[in-house]
This record gives structure tokens, sequence and C-alpha cells, in this order.
């Protein structure tokens, strides 16, 4: 263990963060000052950072373009004549029609609640283990909403529900999880406004790949990508750090970045070969 502790830390300090930046959907609430338009800006990117990022980016660029420099004034007064604002946005899953209504049903949230950290705090208490039961309530006020008027009727479909992921249906909620990692951490790149909110309670953005990596690594040994996966990385990492597991999240995307290591690929995860059997070694 003390093995992996000091190659993921090697690996974070090393993790260049102003090169990156410009990849990774962050980059678009980093473009505001103000807290709300961070929040919302931030929840609007990650609900479409999944495939490849010169796919998403644009989306998130049309979707956020209406509110100008900020963008959460726009999103607190959006109705559905504002729909003609979000004409032709679609991406691979998610239709026209789901765009806009999560569009309606975030500015039926900041008008109901003011932020989305309020609707988080409702449902948080520093109590629990983790983040997982306030996830899912603020995942269920969302949809909550009746989604008649945009739809016609009140049935989620399965387009609006794949941006709203919840630990409810086993899900392992890489972009809510995402989205949380920048509200809470203070360090690095993420911001740090939900800060009632202890880093040690968050749950790591897994994905196939980190996923990969984590089995690899011992981390894991769940074969799904799932909830209970994540939940398992997590609580490996916080035997490395239990303050801010998720700082781990970045040396573990470092492990992935193309031509890192000059196709040096181990067929089980992306360590160059020889690197992850030592470390596998270090695992108890």
């Amino acid at each position: 263990m003390t093995l992996l502790k000091e190659t993921l830390d090697k690996l974070y300090r090393e993790y260049n963060f102003s090169d990156r930046l410009v990849y990774d959907p962050i980059d678009f609430p980093h473009r505001y000052s103000e807290p709300a338009d961070v929040e919302v800006a931030g929840f609007i990117a990650s609900c479409f950072a999944y495939g490849k990022v010169g796919l998403f980016k644009p989306v998130i660029e049309k979707i956020l373009r209406p509110g100008g420099r900020h963008p959460a004034q726009f999103f607190l007064n959006f109705t559905l004549k504002d729909a003609r604002y979000l004409k032709d946005v679609s991406y691979r899953f998610n239709s026209e029609r789901d765009v806009v209504c999560l569009a309606y049903m975030l500015g039926r949230i900041l008008r109901k609640r003011g932020s989305l950290k309020n609707v988080f705090y409702r449902f948080y208490n520093p109590e629990d283990e983790d983040v997982g039961t306030a996830l899912r309530g603020f995942v269920d006020s969302f949809l909550g909403i009746s989604v008649s008027p945009v739809y016609g009727k009140n049935i989620i479909p399965s387009g609006l529900a794949q941006l709203l992921p919840s630990p409810r249906r086993g899900s392992a909620c890489k972009r809510m999880n995402l989205f949380l990692r920048w509200m809470v951490r203070t360090k690095d790149i993420d911001f740090g406004i939900w800060n009632r909110i202890s880093p040690s309670k968050l749950i790591i953005p897994l994905d196939t790949h980190i996923a990969r990596i984590s089995r690899c690594l011992g981390l894991t040994r769940r074969k799904a990508a799932d909830w209970k996966a994540a939940k398992e990385i997590t609580e490996s990492l916080k035997r490395l750090d239990p303050q801010d597991p998720l700082k781990y999240d970045f040396a573990l995307c470092h492990l992935g970045i193309a031509g890192l290591y000059k196709g040096m690929i181990c067929p089980n995860c992306t360590f160059p070969p020889g690197a992850c059997k030592i470390i596998k070694q270090a695992v108890p």
C-alpha cells in the first residue's frame, strides 16, 4: 500500500492541470467568476460530458451561449418561451426536447430554491458515510417536476433520464460525481464553493477506463462500473488519503493520457508492462 500511495502521489503531483484544462469539461465553469454562474455552468457541462470531448464541448457551448456572461440568470428566468434559444441543440442520446426539458427543470429548481447548492444541502447530512443519499434527493428533485409541458405527458423519456443518473438505479453517476467534485474540493482546478460538504464524503467519478485501472491496482474486485464499484474504489483510496481521496482521480486519469507511455500499454489497463505487477504486489 505504501508503494501504491507513493506512485499515485507522484502522478498527482505531476498532473499538468493548466494544460489539461482545455480538454476537460471543467473548462466551462472556469469561464465565470460568480459562484451562481460557476454552479450552473458546471451542472450543464457535467450533464453532457460523455463521449468525445470534441463532440460534447460544442453542444455545451450552444446551451450556455444564450446566458452570455451570466448563465445562472438566464436559466433562473427560463420558461418554455425561451426554448427557441435551444433550437436544434441535441447530442447523441439527448434530443432537442430533452435539452429544453433539462433547462426548464433547472429554471423551476432555481426559482424555488435559489441555487443548486441549496437543493443539495436539503438532503445532505454530515453524518452520512458519503454523498449518496444527498445525490439521490438532488436528482429526485429534478425528476419530481412534471415534464408534461415539454413532452405532453408526465413520463420521463430515456434521453432525459440519461442526463440525470441516480445511485437509486445503481448507476455509477460519473457525471454527477464529477460535478460534486468540482463544487466541493477546494484544491487544484476544483472550486470548493459548496463548503458544508467534506471532500472525504465524495465518490469518485467512475467510468470504464478508471474502473479498469482500479481493478488492475486491486482497488476493486467488481467487474461492473456501477455505484457499488465507485464506492469500493473510493474506500480504497481513503486508505491513501482519508480526507481527500478524490485527489487520486487526477492520478488515475494521468495514467490514461494518450501517448503518456508511448505505446507501452498493459493489456489489462493502461499501465506500462511490469508496472502494474509491481504496484499490485503493494496492495494487501
